[in-house]
């Protein structure tokens, strides 16, 4: 096999597009990151032992030139090397980092002070690095965070309830971690976006693109708002075992992890097994005995000691938000809120968030939220001069 180029000066090479200062040392590191990013599937707990004892470029050195890797055994290393020397590529490399500087896509790794530490708890497989879209340094203000997550067929009554409870959560400074997904992840990152709350969107795929592509606009509006992260390089598609494997950064990341909907077989239910792994605190959302939407909730509930999340009262109980620790909260429940919000709301006349908070009686904070979820479910609209309840709206 012929030598992969590692020198300082072929490290600067490959990854001039992304505009990357550093030493000689920091820039080789960093460019057998990468390789090893598109060597591996995520997941990987034979490379992971091998960067975390010699160093991601030493490492690799090691592995390419046939010597010996004390960290694994022969046989594993061995395995490894099957499953990752046909994926070496140097053009491969030149492909995901041009791609990725195209599109506004940057590089975190363990050195970088945008790394987010929860995601260490993931020991032997933890991911190797993040390609990020939209404010990287965000990933360090996940504290305290929520993963919302549940069924791509989700419910009326699904997507309800994770638009009020993720906006109640987001109105209180809690961040919410999901998965870009259609059904309860897209209702809980629209929710919090109306909220003026961070959110968090982890792909399966590459940062670079959207999937499922109808939530291409969705995706844009987390990057300019929030985050958008993957641990696979820009470029790769996604797959059911990427998507298995997503899940547990998800569960890492967040605080605490409520399934809102999910089916007896639900993928929702891998998150919620990682995050009980992992013994961060794990709820559910009860849902109707008949519905097969509910059956995972319920499932969790009664076999798994999930918390019964009843409202965000709840998710913060779980997180440890007590009054003395939490932010600013909401009076009162989340649903008497929003009617207090509609209620000083005009038909006719435009108001802005002061106007309404004074005759609500409420936190200008608060307000924002809930207009937030008002305009989700289509009961008021936001203008040039204000809000307003919307025309026929419910």
């Amino acid at each position: 096999m012929s030598a992969f180029d590692l020198s300082p000066a072929a490290s600067r090479r490959a990854l001039a597009p992304l505009g990357l200062s550093g030493g000689d040392d920091d820039i080789r590191e960093r460019h057998a990151t990468v390789v090893w990013c598109l060597l591996t599937e995520p997941g990987d707990s034979v490379a992971r032992r091998i960067i975390a004892g010699s160093g991601a470029a030493a490492g690799l050195e090691a592995v390419l030139g046939g010597g010996l890797v004390s960290e694994v055994t022969p046989r594993e290393l061995a395995e490894g090397c099957r499953r990752w020397l046909p994926r070496l590529s140097a053009e491969a490399v030149d492909v995901a980092v041009r791609t990725a500087a195209s599109r506004g896509v940057q590089l975190v790794t363990r050195s970088d002070a945008e790394w987010p530490e929860p995601l260490d708890d993931l020991g032997d497989h933890a991911p190797l690095c993040l390609w990020v879209r939209g404010d990287a340094a965000a990933l360090r203000r996940v504290d305290p965070s929520v993963a919302i997550v549940g069924a791509r067929a989700a419910t009326g009554y699904g997507e309800h309830v994770a638009m009020e409870l993720t906006a109640d959560l987001a109105g209180t400074g809690v961040a919410v971690v999901s998965g870009g997904a259609y059904g309860i992840d897209g209702a809980a990152h629209r929710a919090t976006l109306a909220a003026g709350g961070l959110t968090v969107a982890l792909l399966a795929g590459g940062a670079d693109r959207a999937y499922p592509a109808g939530h291409t606009q969705l995706i844009d509006d987390i990057s300019r708002r929030g985050v958008v992260a993957s641990e696979v390089p820009c470029g790769s598609a996604p797959t059911k075992w990427r998507f298995l494997q997503r899940n547990r950064l998800i569960a890492a990341l967040a605080g605490a992890t409520v399934v809102v909907e999910a089916g007896w077989r639900s993928g929702s239910l891998n998150t919620a097994g990682h995050a009980a792994a992992l013994s961060r605190p794990l709820g559910a959302v009860p849902g109707p005995i008949t519905s097969a939407a509910s059956a995972g909730t319920l499932r969790l509930i009664r076999e798994y000691g999930a918390e019964c999340i009843t409202g965000a009262e709840d998710v913060r109980e779980m997180l440890g938000l007590t009054s003395a620790a939490q932010p600013p909260a909401v009076v009162g429940g989340y649903t008497d809120d929003t009617t207090r919000v509609l209620d000083a709301l005009s038909s006719r006349a435009w108001r802005g968030v002061g106007e309404i908070a004074r005759r609500a009686g409420m936190a200008p904070d608060a307000v924002t939220a809930g207009l937030g979820v008002l305009a989700l479910t289509g009961q008021a609209e936001c203008g040039p001069r204000g809000w307003r309840r919307a025309p026929g709206g419910r």
